[in-house]
Formats: structure tokens, sequence, C-alpha cells
């Protein structure tokens, strides 16, 4: 199904959860090499199907293919998709050198010296806690665990829409410096049109 240049690809995916389908005969194919945008109103499945590529959902129906294998199949497979959530997760308790010490422990191709040349240029002080971050910073923080992991394919679902302009501008800038630095390949979901545009 997959082909070298192909990152993703979906034939006639589906997900219900109980009696309503959130993602419907879904079948793409996304290629390797350029920040793809997943545009859509609010329910229109793309947190869905992020979820089924990440490995975090099995499908209802259909099939789905990223990284030229099975998503979640096992550790290799996992260490080529990474994947930052709608409320860019980051635990509130731990500080921002915890959190890069923990992505070195759980990513075999952690790549150190990028998360720590992030974190400077952010200007993120090493000791504080995350959740005495501001959002945007939480934002950063949580695309530098994302991009140290060194995936082939980051996944991000809408990860600015609770950001402030400044802030959501200052997070998809550093998004295109790091796919032009380092080549990866990012499936990005919005519904606003708007921050697709700019990336």
């Amino acid at each position: 199904m997959s082909t070298v240049d192909t990152i993703l690809s979906a034939r006639g995916l589906g997900k219900r959860y109980r009696r309503r389908w959130a993602l419907t005969d879904c079948t793409l194919d996304i290629p390797a090499g350029h920040v793809t945008g997943l545009v859509g109103p609010n329910g229109a499945g793309k947190t869905t199907l992020l979820n089924l590529a990440a490995g975090l959902l099995a499908s209802t129906t259909g099939t789905i293919e990223v990284c030229g294998g099975r998503p979640a199949a096992g550790p290799d497979q996992l260490a080529k998709v990474g994947y930052v959530a709608q409320d860019t997760p980051t635990y509130p308790g731990l500080s921002v050198r915890d959190h890069l010490e923990l992505g070195a422990r759980l990513n075999p191709r952690w790549d150190a010296a990028l998360a720590r040349n992030r974190i400077d240029r952010l200007g993120l002080d090493l000791s504080q806690k995350a959740g005495r971050l501001s959002g945007g910073q939480r934002a950063q923080l949580a695309l530098t665990l994302g991009l140290a992991k060194r995936p082939e394919l980051l996944l991000l679902d809408e990860p600015v829409a609770s950001l402030d302009p400044l802030a959501r501008r200052e997070f998809l800038q550093g998004l295109m410096e790091a796919v032009a630095e380092h080549g990866f390949s990012v499936v990005l979901s919005s519904h606003l049109v708007a921050d697709l545009e700019r990336v």
C-alpha cells in the first residue's frame, strides 16, 4: 500500500464510537518530506485520523499505514512517529529539564543537542515547572519533545488552537524552521485555514 514516497496511506478508513461514526471511508496518500495540512470544522474527524495514525486508536474499518508499517506495531514503528496532541500536553509538576530527561529515556532516537538548542533559543529556564509556563511556552516545550524524538513523521493536532496570535506565530515559525533544518514530514490539523496558510 505505502511506497517510499508516501508517509501516510489510508484506504476506506473508518472509526466508530458505539453508534456514532467519527470518521468514515477515509482514503488518502500523504507524501513524505512535506508539511501537509488537514483542515475542517470541529468534529470533522481530524483528531480521530491523527490518533489512528499515531496508533492510539484501532480502526473500525479499512486500513492505515504510516512510515511503511502499521501504526504502533512495535518499538521501531513507535520511534518513527511523533505526536503533539491538541492541548500540547506536558506534566505540570515536572521541570523543563525533567521533560528533556524523560524524553531521552523514552525515545531511542532522542537528539539531546536539538532539544537543548531549542530550549536555549526559546529562553526557557530548565528548572521552571511546566505548570508555571505560559500557554505558548508549554506549546513550544511540547513541540521540542516531538522534534527531539527525531521522528520520520510528526503529527500535530490543532497545536495552536488555544494560543494567542503572537504565540501562534512563534510556534508556527519554530515548526517551519525545524522542518527546513531537519527534513521532517509533518501532518498538521487545524480548523483555522489562516493557520495552515501561514505554514
